[in-house]
């Protein structure tokens, strides 16, 4: 049979025949069962607020609220209260934050953390306590709690003293942040909280949530957002003015109020539906978020030593294929590779199935695959058998397919053409056509600079999105890169990857995590190892969820907004810095246990806490993942992919920086979307890596056939690229970066705007109507001024009339 192939074709079959054969006795670890959304569980977001160290502070809380709730109230619990003596006692606690004493002021804000706390003291169980947090946080909100707190916030951030007494200090700790924490963390409670949604909510609380989201996103706080003031915290943090920051109460708090305001990912794609339907544009194929629900993960590529060992196994059975025939019989009833033939059975029954399902690569169907997780029936999208993304045609995809073809028929017009086409079988490409919302919003930014007189004015939608543009926009020039908030962000994330070395020009993050004290037994060290773990990850999940939610919505936007962001993060080495954090053991990243479940809010503050012991830290919980660092990891992938979709020069930055060894590592992670984004980044660099690396990883190839969407002309595996041309970085981003600078400069730089487009008034009576103030000294001096300029000067009327 092979004989009838080319020498190549022969060499690339026996490629994939001893893949297949190597891939059987690999160990597969199952499907890791986690479902991406914006956030994780309630319980899970409120626990990541606290550090380990901040445990004793919790009875302080009750501490101060009791003092204050037992001098005005009886004997009473705050659970016994009715409506209006909770409202009386949450004014009190109101006016108590204008007291002018700095430590009666702190005592007051730390009972109204434990108010929002869900006062726990008289709680019996973790849902009671969260039952009593969100009445407690609607009734803050209703009396005015979080404009006063983002007033003493404001006041915390200007305090020069506490600026000044944290730089000269060698080392920071967690009571140099006391007052900031405590805001903060009542800010974050009642974010979070009002936030969730919860259908038997009353009906005057669902007007207090919309009331608050539409407040958050306006510049009614200090005339700005309160992320922009939270960007400025960040931005003041990383330049070295304020190390005592509690940078991962702030990271938490700018996160949840971004998704907040301008929208989760649920909230992204209906935007995005009314956005093509305003525009006239055909709806979506498809819900990308529920196609990869539906996807399973694939079976990771096999390493060095199992390949070896596989060759080692497949040698063996050879030797023993040559048995005596009278023997072989008896054999194959004890072969435990005989059920290998059941199996192909099965898998040939199987390709009937249209379900997702039953996807299969073609090189694995000898694995002993891990039984399919089920799926909520809600959740399930059913596609034929084949690649599960529909088609997608770009306008330059069939630009580029119609200029290949004419050049092989000589003569041919465009418009003639155009008319064959359709009546061919392939005009199936005209049904796919896709066209973008940024498609159609270049093409009016480019109406607009060609025709700035007649292109009329430009109608901008002050949505939560524009305002926050419009908020971050000043603090970004070009030419203070390093007070650039998304650079600083980058820094933080730098400081928190597991592969940064301790620096001595390194920022310092652990200043709200390290107490005062230094731990001095073993258990304590332990204890603080696993809290500052937990920490640096608990940063990088709302970096990666910060930068990944901007970048959407400043692209649904406008893509200038989007482009102008992007350009920053590449600029300052986003693409390497993502690239250092996954070269590690990605594994042992997303598998990590550092967590204490009985120190976690709120199971800590009502159970009786057990003894801690070296061993009850060391084995951690008993989860398959970790929540926040696969969450972490996926937003991280889909950031690179923003960054370089699209992008020749990006994508040789991929290249360049020999990222296919990293990313191909990151596949050993058997979860869909994972390995999906991972995919995408591969196969946009795989026609640039080299024949040889192709036929090496012919089951990554196969996984990047069988998982990402595909394009007309779209020959990745082979390098015959109509864009690979000559790696010009410079010229491609200048060209970039000037349309951004025309689009900021036209929209939001009203000063400089091109004084020739300005109107001027030809009308000579409405000129010298005009009322004039002149300056009062030379209104005395007027006399003098009309002898020297009108009188002294002689004027000839012959050459003015000329």
């Amino acid at each position: 049979m092979l004989s009838r192939f080319a020498p190549q074709a022969r060499f690339d079959l026996v490629f994939l025949e001893s893949m297949s054969s190597c891939a059987q006795g690999l160990s597969e670890s199952p499907d890791l069962e986690f479902e991406y959304s914006d956030t994780d569980k309630w319980a899970a977001e409120l626990s990541e607020l606290y550090s380990y160290t901040e445990g004793p502070e919790f009875a302080l809380n009750r501490k101060c609220f009791e003092e204050e709730f037992r001098a005005h109230v009886s004997d009473r619990k705050w659970t016994e209260l009715d409506a209006a003596q909770h409202r009386a006692h949450a004014m009190r606690l109101l006016d108590g934050l204008e007291v002018i004493a700095r430590e009666k002021r702190l005592k007051v804000a730390r009972a109204i953390l434990y108010m929002a706390q869900g006062t726990f003291a008289e709680c019996s169980s973790e849902a009671e306590v969260q039952h009593w947090m969100r009445y407690n946080i609607f009734l803050l909100l209703d009396v005015g709690t979080f404009s006063a707190l983002v007033e003493l916030l404001n006041m915390e951030i200007d305090n020069s003293a506490a600026c000044s007494s944290a730089v000269r200090k060698p080392a920071i700790s967690l009571a140099d942040s006391t007052d900031l924490r405590v805001l903060l963390n009542i800010m974050y409670l009642m974010v979070e909280t009002i936030q969730q949604d919860e259908p038997a909510d009353k009906p005057e609380w669902k007007i207090i949530k919309e009331t608050f989201r539409a407040e958050l996103g306006s510049p009614l706080f200090n005339n700005e957002p309160i992320s922009v003031m939270l960007f400025g915290m960040v931005t003041k943090f990383c330049s070295g003015h304020a190390p005592h920051f509690p940078m991962k109460k702030v990271l938490l708090l700018l996160w949840k109020s971004i998704l907040f305001t301008l929208g989760g990912f649920e909230q992204l794609q209906n935007i995005k539906v009314q956005k093509r339907e305003e525009l006239g544009l055909p709806p979506l194929p498809e819900d990308s978020i529920r196609v990869i629900r539906s996807m399973r993960a694939a079976s990771p590529p096999a390493s060095a030593s199992d390949l070896i060992e596989q060759q080692q196994k497949r040698a063996r059975r050879e030797h023993k294929a040559l048995i005596k025939q009278d023997n072989l019989d008896a054999f194959n009833e004890k072969d435990p590779y005989k059920a290998d033939d059941s199996r192909e059975d099965e898998d040939d029954n199987d390709d009937n199935d249209n379900s997702i399902e039953a996807e299969t690569f073609p090189i694995e169907r000898d694995e002993v695959m891990p039984p399919p997780i089920p799926h909520p029936p809600s959740e399930r999208v059913s596609f034929p058998k084949g690649l599960p993304w529909a088609p997608k045609v770009r306008e330059k995809d069939i630009e580029n397919f119609l200029e290949s073809s004419r050049s092989k028929f000589i003569g041919y017009t465009l418009g003639r053409y155009l008319l064959v086409l359709r009546t061919y079988p392939f005009s199936s490409h005209f049904q796919h056509k896709y066209v973008s919302i940024a498609e159609i919003q270049v093409a009016k930014e480019e109406e607009f600079q060609k025709t700035p007189l007649s292109g009329g004015e430009e109608e901008v939608e002050m949505c939560a999105t524009e305002l926050l543009y419009q908020g971050i926009l000043p603090s970004l020039p070009q030419y203070m890169c390093l007070l650039d908030p998304q650079i600083a962000l980058l820094k933080i994330l730098l400081a928190a990857a597991p592969t940064s070395k301790a620096k001595t020009d390194s920022i310092n993050i652990l200043a709200d995590v390290l107490p005062e004290e230094m731990p001095t037994t073993v258990l304590q060290s332990m204890k603080l190892g696993v809290d500052v773990n937990r920490h640096k990850e608990i940063i990088v999940k709302a970096i990666s969820a910060i930068l990944l939610l901007l970048l959407k919505h400043f692209k649904l936007n406008h893509i200038y907004q989007f482009e102008y962001m992007a350009q920053h993060l590449v600029f300052a080495n986003c693409i390497p810095l993502i690239l250092k954090f996954f070269n590690q053991n990605i594994m042992s990243y997303i598998t990590a246990k550092n967590s204490i479940s009985v120190l976690d809010f709120p199971y800590c503050v009502v159970h009786e806490l057990p003894e801690l012991t070296a061993e009850s830290l060391e084995a951690g919980d008993n989860n398959q993942f970790c929540w926040r660092n696969l969450f972490s990891c996926i937003n991280l992938l889909r950031i690179l992919n923003k960054l370089t979709k699209w992008k020749h020069s990006r994508t040789m930055m991929l290249v360049v920086f020999k990222s296919a060894p990293i990313l191909k590592r990151a596949l050993k992670v058997k979860q869909a979307m994972m390995q999906l984004y991972v995919l995408k980044l591969l196969k946009v660099q795989t026609k640039y890596l080299g024949r040889q690396w192709r036929k090496s990883n012919m089951k990554t190839m196969s996984a990047i056939y069988q998982k990402v969407r595909h394009r007309l002309n779209d020959d990745w595996a082979y390098g015959n690229d109509l864009d690979a041309r000559p790696w010009d970085f410079q010229a491609e981003e200048c060209a970039l970066r000037a349309n951004i600078e025309r689009f900021n400069s036209r929209r939001y730089d009203k000063s400089h705007s091109n004084p020739d487009f300005l109107p001027v008034d030809n009308c000579l009576q409405s000129v010298l109507g005009q009322r004039v103030d002149l300056p009062e000294d030379f209104q005395m001096n007027y006399d003098l001024w009309l002898e020297r300029e009108v009188f002294s000067k002689p004027i000839s009327w012959e050459e003015l009339l000329q």
